[in-house]
C-alpha cells in the first residue's frame, strides 16, 4: 500500500483525557463546531478560536482511578448528537454513573485454562451485589436559553468490572437514523462469562435504539440482560451484531446507494482487528426474548456475528505461555477450541487484522486499538476513500516517551482480507508520552481529528491535546 504522511495541527491543549471528538451545528448557528467530551465529565466546543465548556457533569460521573489513581476505562465514554440537533437540540450521553462503585464480579484475576473446564464455564452470579458499576445512557435537550438538561433516562447498565464499556460509543446511523450502542464485554480478559456470545446479555453487542419512540420511564431498572428491561424499552431495541469484545465506536461511510460500516474490536494478546459490513439483519430484542422464552433458535441469517471469545480477529483465541529461554518461541493455546468450532462459519472475517508482536519492518506492534473512521475528503488524497485507524501505543516503544500509531487499510472489491499501511507524522511530541485515545471526524468525513494524551493515569490532568490531522 502507498507510503503516506500527513501533518498533526494542534487544535486545543491542555485538557482531560479526551474520549469522544465529534462535529455539530449548534441551533442558530452557522458554522459547523468541534466538540470534544473529556473521560472525567467535561464537554467542550471550538467556537470562533475559543474553546467554551458546552456541558460539565463532572458530579454525575464515578470516581476514577480507584485506591491507586490509575489506569481506567470508566468515565463519560460516549457522546452523540441527533440528527436533527440544530432543529430539536438533542443530544445524548453515555457514562459511568456516580456512587454505583461494587466489588466485580470476581475476586481473582481471571485465565482461562483449558484443562480446568471450572474456567470455561463460568457464570455471573449474585448480579445485584457482584459488580464493578453502573453506565447510564440518557438523551439531553438544549434548552432556547443555550442551557443543556437532561431529559430522559433510556438505559442503566450494571457493568461486572471496571473495563470494556466501549468508548466512542454512541453513534447516530445515517442509514436508519437510530442511535447505535456499542458495548463492550463487560471486562476483565477473555470474557470469563462468556457475555458477548449470549443472546440475551447486553454486553458484547451492537444495539440501535429507536429514540423517536417516546418511552418515558422514570428511571428504568439497573439491568445486564435484555429480559429484565420493561417491555416499552424492548420495543426501542434492535440488536445488530454481537461477539465484540470491546469497541471505539462505529462509522458509516456512504459508497453509492449504500453503507459500508466499520468496526474494531479490540483484541486480547494477540491480534487487533477492523471489520466491515453492508448488509445485516438486525433482529428486535423482542423476538430475542420471545425465542429465549420458547427455547427455540433465533434465525441469524444477517445477524453480524464478530466471533468473540471463541476467535480473536481471524485466530482462535490463544493463550500465550512464554518461553523465558526465547520469547520468538512462546506457546499458543487454543483458549476455548469449542466455542471456536461452534462460531468458525457464522462469524464475519476481519477486514484487516494487527498483531501485537509483528517482526516486519514496515508493520508495527499494537496495544490497543483506539478509534477507526472513514476518511472521504481530498486534502489528504491518498487517504480518500481508505478507513484510518489509531492505536493507543506501540508495542516497540512502550517504554518512555510511548507513541501511539496511525494507520489506513482499504476495502477490497473481492471482499478478503486486506493489507493495512502505517501512516507517518511529523509532529514532534519531545519527551513527552503521546497516547493515541481516539480518533474523529467531521459530518461529512473530509476532516480527521486525534485525541491524544500524555499519561495512562487517569488521574495526571491536563495533559490532552486534540489534533487535526492535516496534509
Amino acid at each position: 500500500m502507498i507510503k503516506v504522511k500527513v501533518g498533526l495541527r494542534p487544535i486545543v491543549s491542555r485538557i482531560n483525557l479526551p474520549t469522544v471528538v465529534k462535529t455539530a451545528i449548534l441551533p442558530g448557528d452557522s458554522m459547523e463546531r468541534l466538540f470534544i467530551a473529556t473521560q472525567v465529565g467535561e464537554i467542550f466546543y471550538i467556537g470562533d478560536g475559543v474553546i467554551r465548556t458546552f456541558l460539565d457533569i463532572r458530579p454525575r460521573i464515578i470516581k476514577l482511578g480507584g485506591p491507586s489513581g490509575g489506569y481506567d476505562e470508566r468515565g463519560l465514554l460516549g457522546l452523540a448528537f441527533h440528527p436533527e440537533f440544530y432543529y430539536n437540540g438533542l443530544f445524548y450521553l453515555h457514562y459511568s454513573a456516580a456512587g454505583t462503585q461494587g466489588p466485580g464480579a470476581l475476586s481473582d484475576h481471571f485465565s482461562p485454562n483449558p484443562c480446568d473446564p471450572k474456567t470455561l464455564n463460568q457464570r455471573w452470579i449474585n448480579r445485584e451485589t457482584q459488580y464493578d458499576h453502573i453506565d447510564t445512557v440518557e438523551e439531553w435537550i438544549l434548552q432556547s436559553n443555550g442551557q443543556p438538561q437532561k431529559r430522559r433516562t433510556l438505559l442503566n447498565l450494571r457493568r461486572p468490572f471496571l473495563n470494556h464499556n466501549g468508548v466512542n460509543s454512541l453513534n447516530f446511523s445515517p442509514e436508519t437514523g437510530k442511535l447505535v450502542l456499542t458495548t463492550g464485554d463487560g471486562g476483565s480478559g477473555y470474557d470469563p462469562f462468556n457475555l458477548s456470545q449470549d443472546n440475551l446479555e447486553i454486553a458484547g453487542k451492537i444495539i440501535e435504539i429507536d429514540v423517536g419512540k417516546n418511552t418515558f420511564i422514570n428511571n428504568p431498572p439497573v439491568v445486564t440482560r435484555f429480559n429484565e428491561l420493561p417491555a416499552t424499552i424492548q420495543e426501542m431495541l434492535t440488536v445488530i451484531a454481537k461477539g465484540v469484545r470491546n469497541i471505539p465506536g462505529i462509522s458509516f461511510q456512504k459508497f453509492y446507494n449504500q453503507y459500508i460500516k466499520y468496526v474494531g474490536n479490540v483484541g486480547q494478546d494477540l491480534v487487533e482487528s477492523i471489520f466491515s459490513f453492508v448488509h445485516y439483519k438486525p433482529i428486535p430484542v423482542t423476538q430475542l426474548v420471545q425465542a429465549s422464552l420458547r427455547n427455540t433458535e433465533q434465525d441469524k441469517e444477517g445477524f453480524i456475528n464478530f466471533g468473540w471469545r471463541g476467535w480473536e480477529g481471524d485466530f482462535p483465541t490463544s493463550i500465550i505461555r512464554g518461553c523465558s529461554a526465547n520469547p520468538t518461541l512462546d506457546e499458543k493455546t487454543m483458549a476455548y477450541y469449542n466455542e471456536a468450532v461452534n462460531t468458525s462459519v457464522r462469524r464475519l472475517k476481519p477486514l484487516t487484522s494487527y498483531f501485537h508482536k509483528d517482526p516486519r519492518p514496515d508493520k508495527f506492534g499494537g496495544t490497543a486499538l483506539t478509534g477507526v473512521q472513514a476518511f472521504m475528503g481530498n486534502g489528504i488524497p491518498d487517504l480518500t476513500g481508505s478507513v484510518v485507524f489509531t492505536d493507543l501505543a506501540r508495542v516497540e516503544e512502550s517504554r518512555p516517551p510511548v507513541r501511539g500509531v496511525l494507520a489506513y487499510t482499504r476495502v477490497r472489491p473481492d471482499g478478503k482480507l486486506n493489507n493495512f499501511s502505517v501512516i507517518e507524522t511529523d509532529y514532534n511530541f519531545g519527551a513527552q508520552s503521546a497516547y493515541y485515545v481516539n480518533l474523529g471526524t467531521n459530518q461529512d468525513q473530509t476532516r480527521l481529528y486525534l485525541g491524544v494524551y500524555g499519561s495512562m493515569k487517569v488521574t495526571d490532568f491536563n495533559q490532552g491535546t486534540v489534533f487535526e490531522i492535516v496534509p
